[in-house]
């Protein structure tokens, strides 16, 4: 039995930060009721058509839910979305800033009927009515919060900033999301009351955030943007090979540094050279630094510095491109990879982060636009002719 088998969620969601929550409480379990727009659904699904026309972001936060067709703004709907919440544990949502509530879906209007539910509510600036901040109905997407939080400041290189390759931000938000409905169910299981959680994409930035504001403490330089490399510890970054591919490899303390300069650079007296007896100093010095490493690589193969770095046991990398990661040796030796269905066929997938021998994650089906639409309405008593009115009218 799985962690969250009998717990239902139901969430009005879009992009990433809601669908990856709710898609791990899936992983877990859960069952999952999506509640998207007639016709066009999630406009995450027209995001791109890389996966055999499917759009690479819906697939992967979007596997084992249910697809119910709803246009929650006409009145009829509301029947529905009431039907629903009645045996529905948790309500996600990452609508627009006040449309919920426009709904009735508040946890205000809704916790006195439901007292058991969990509804959480994800938005960019936080959605507090008593101390909403002149941000809070702002629009807000993963690279305006990663510009706000300070993120892109110390990310980039010395000549221009440079957003994360992933969306995130909006992963921040979906994680502090999902274990903060974890939180509230064991809380639940205590006290029998739901709640209310509020989780804002800037608030999970600038958690994340935390060292560079800690490193500018009191009006403090905050760190230099730097590329690939560390902002304050070296030599921890890339750094090419004789044959054109790039090794990363990064020490953390003064023992490894030794070992770096006598078994990879084959320098001991580096060791302690007063311009690099620090970390600060190797900091400071890191364009001589650069240049001697750089140097010491040149004609040798990427490979061959990664034995040397392996054989000091300095920590290191190869920088793989994409399809380096799906033929990983790392993920495919321990099993990492199944496959789940989707409208245009099996697609492989990574099980979730996590293993445990007591259940095996939930891997089900990408679903279509509204494919359970009608199973769900006929679960909540709507008989045939009635659903076929429903879909007449365009309400679902």
């Amino acid at each position: 039995m799985r962690p969250l088998e009998g717990i239902t969620v139901v969430t009005l969601e879009h992009a990433i930060a809601a669908p990856f929550c709710t898609r791990q409480l899936a992983d877990l379990g859960a069952r999952v009721i999506k509640v998207e727009r007639p016709g066009s659904g999630d406009f995450a699904r027209a995001y791109d058509e890389r996966v055999r026309g499917m759009a690479s972001h819906f697939v992967w936060t979007n596997r084992s839910k249910e697809s119910l067709t709803l246009d929650v703004k006409q009145a009829a709907a509301q029947q529905v979305l009431g039907g629903l919440l009645e045996t529905a544990d948790v309500l996600v949502q990452n609508l627009a800033p006040g449309a919920a509530a426009r709904l009735g879906l508040s946890y205000e209007a809704l916790k006195e009927k439901h007292s058991r539910l969990i509804v959480c509510d994800i938005s960019g600036y936080g959605d507090d009515r008593e101390t909403p901040g002149p941000h809070r109905d702002k629009k807000a997407y993963d690279l305006l919060i990663q510009s706000e939080s300070g993120f892109l400041s110390v990310t980039g290189s010395t000549d221009e900033p440079a957003k994360a390759g992933c969306s995130i931000a909006d992963i921040a938000a979906g994680m502090y999301a999902y274990t903060n409905i974890l939180a509230a169910l064991i809380e639940r299981g205590r006290t029998g009351r739901g709640c209310r959680i509020d989780v804002s994409m800037l608030e999970s930035m600038v958690e994340w955030m935390s060292y560079p504001l800690y490193y500018a403490f009191d009006g403090a330089t905050p760190p230099q943007r730097a590329g690939a490399a560390h902002a304050t510890i070296y030599p921890y970054g890339p750094f090419p090979a004789g044959d054109g591919k790039t090794v990363m490899l990064g020490l953390q303390n003064e023992r490894e540094w030794g070992a770096f300069c006598k078994l990879v650079l084959r320098r001991p007296e580096l060791a302690t050279d007063e311009r690099f007896a620090s970390n600060s100093r190797r900091t400071a010095e890191r364009v001589a630094l650069r240049s001697i490493i750089v140097e010491t690589f040149s004609p040798l193969t990427a490979a061959q510095v990664i034995e040397r770095l392996d054989e000091a046991q300095i920590a290191n990398a190869r920088m793989n491109d994409m399809r380096e990661v799906w033929d990983h040796p790392q993920l495919r030796a321990r099993g990492r990879w199944t496959q789940v269905d989707t409208p245009a066929g099996p697609i492989p997938a990574l099980l979730p982060p996590g293993v445990s021998a007591a259940s095996a994650p939930r891997m089900e089906a990408v679903p279509a636009l509204g494919q359970h639409t009608d199973a769900i309405l006929a679960e909540l008593k709507w008989n045939v002719v009635d659903i076929a009115a429903l879909h007449a009218a365009g309400v679902v």
